[in-house]
């Protein structure tokens, strides 16, 4: 089971589950308001009327319904000795509009559609606030996935035109020198510094005497997500035995080659191609 959402209905507070990209609401907490509680599944779903109309349903939705013993139950259904649950009707029919739980969220699920079905039989006007709490939810959710889908395009924009001023600024790391390589990096920041930036922090902080913070802070996105990559090798290298300057000739050519794939990007000159 995915996430799982409430509806407040009057006094009743009612799980909305995610089952296959598909809300099912509780039927169970659907009954909590009602004297009968949830044995009204029960006499629901044993009406004839009822079973025809999941019956329908299923054959609109399930391809892998069993034809057959859906004719069985109809034969018996509205007879004295004819009993059904939930339960049995999904272990015989192989239903999909129905579902049962166990455990944290227990009961009894229905498909939206059968929901609002069965909320119609237990009052038409807890039907009515059903659905429009429901369309509530749904609407809720539509606002924050447009949401996140301009914020995404937004960043989307911005992190294309950082690759471009990455171009323009020659941001692809210079091999190291053999000075470089020879000279032995006690401090591992300062190794995967040199590395990327091809200098040190100090030296860095040298070159930008009128800058607040560390060569860092003022690293592109394409640089900070090379930089983790590098860190998460290093440890590995670390723990191969390799030595400073093995790794350092190492993780410069990481360095190299990722900073490459990032400002060479097709998804990024594609989307160049769609905004620009």
């Amino acid at each position: 089971m995915a996430k799982e959402r409430v509806l407040q209905v009057k006094e009743s507070s009612i799980t909305v589950i995610l089952q296959n990209e598909t809300d099912y609401i509780s039927l169970t907490d659907m009954t909590n308001g009602f004297i009968e509680g949830s044995g009204l599944i029960g006499k629901w779903i044993t009406n004839k009327n009822t079973l025809e109309y999941l019956g329908v349903w299923e054959k609109i939705n399930n391809s892998n319904f069993n034809y057959p013993e859906f004719g069985v139950i109809g034969r018996d259904a509205g007879t004295n000795r004819f009993i059904m649950s939930a339960g049995q009707w999904i272990e015989r029919t192989r239903a999909i509009g129905l579902i049962v739980k166990a455990g944290r969220y227990g009961g009894t699920y229905a498909h939206k559609d059968i929901a609002f079905h069965f909320a119609m039989w237990l009052s038409p006007e807890f039907q009515i606030y059903l659905i429009n709490e429901f369309q509530r939810l749904k609407d809720d959710e539509n606002s924050r996935l447009k949401l996140d889908w301009n914020l995404q395009r937004t960043l989307s924009k911005v992190n294309y035109q950082i690759h471009t001023d990455a171009i323009k600024e020659n941001l692809i790391p210079q091999e190291i020198t053999k000075q470089q390589i020879a000279y032995v990096y006690a401090n591992e920041a300062d190794l995967l510094n040199v590395a990327l930036f091809g200098i040190t922090a100090k030296d860095w902080r040298d070159i930008n005497p009128d800058k607040n913070g560390n060569i860092r802070d003022y690293s592109t996105l394409e640089q900070l997500v090379v930089l983790s990559n590098m860190e998460s090798i290093n440890a590995l290298l670390i723990q191969q035995g390799l030595s400073p300057q093995e790794r350092l000739i190492q993780l410069n050519k990481v360095a190299i080659n990722q900073m490459k794939s990032l400002i060479e990007s097709k998804s990024m000159k594609k989307l160049k191609n769609e905004n620009y």
